[in-house]
């Protein structure tokens, strides 16, 4: 028998002016409610999604994960779709949603995320296919992880189903950017993992960048994006590296952490 469903769609977001309308637009045929968290941005975010029509709460910001799960505590309904503002759904992924709104059959749902890059939609790597589980039954799942990267984490035992068309991530559009990115990125993980006594040694500061390099851009045939592959490959070391060096700088710098 169908089982149609409502969804409530929740974006969070800080400063996004230049990126919320492409986001709310992709939304707006699969979502019987759009909810924006906004983190007092400073910009015209708000009044642009206020545009939309969309529910708007003010929220502050006291990390990725934290703020998603206020999110979905405040959506109106059970089965829920989770982007960030420089996302949208593709028009196949989109139609693949609407889809299984009017027959939900399992307890979450994932998809390829494709990234844009510096101009190009990158096809190799560790970027693509770049799967996210964003739709699911709020019921059986929360945001987990680690800041900055949270993840949905689903209950033991339930379903999880693949569905066609992708997520288009508009991320980097310039190389400074994606290094600026890193090396925010990678003080938030620094502080995160520097709590659990991390004492990073030869493996964490030089195996583990140049693994992550050699799978990106060897295995996972990262070369034949071209530059860009390079850029990515190496920028995914240089965060590893970083995050790891950043845990012993603050450490020398304050040896009772």
């Amino acid at each position: 028998m169908p089982n149609p469903v409502k969804i409530s769609s929740f974006v969070i977001t800080f400063n996004e002016e230049d990126k919320i309308s492409r986001c709310l637009e992709s939304l707006e045929e699969v979502s019987d409610e759009i909810l924006v968290v906004d983190s007092f941005s400073t910009d015209r975010t708000v009044e642009i999604a206020e545009r939309f029509g969309v529910r708007v709460l003010k929220h502050e910001f006291h990390g990725y994960i934290e703020q998603r799960n206020y999110a979905m505590e405040n959506s109106r309904f059970d089965h829920v779709l989770a982007l960030d503002a420089d996302e949208a759904l593709s028009i196949e992924l989109s139609r693949e949603i609407q889809k299984i709104k009017q027959n939900w059959d399992a307890d979450a749902y994932v998809f390829n995320r494709r990234n844009h890059f510096c101009g190009r939609w990158i096809k190799h790597g560790l970027w693509y296919p770049d799967r996210k589980l964003r739709l699911w039954d709020r019921r059986k799942g929360r945001s987990r992880g680690e800041n900055p990267h949270d993840k949905i984490v689903m209950e033991p035992g339930a379903v999880t189903r693949k569905i066609k068309g992708d997520l288009l991530h508009y991320t980097i559009s310039t190389v400074s950017d994606y290094f600026d990115q890193l090396n925010k990125f990678s003080s938030i993980q620094a502080r995160s993992t520097k709590l659990r006594d991390m004492n990073p040694n030869f493996f964490h500061l030089y195996l583990k960048p140049f693994y992550k390099f050699v799978l990106a851009y060897i295995f996972r045939l990262g070369f034949l994006d071209g530059w860009r592959g390079f850029c990515i490959a190496i920028g995914q070391a240089w965060g590893i590296y970083l995050r790891y060096v950043k845990i012993i700088d603050a450490k020398r710098s304050n040896p009772m952490v």
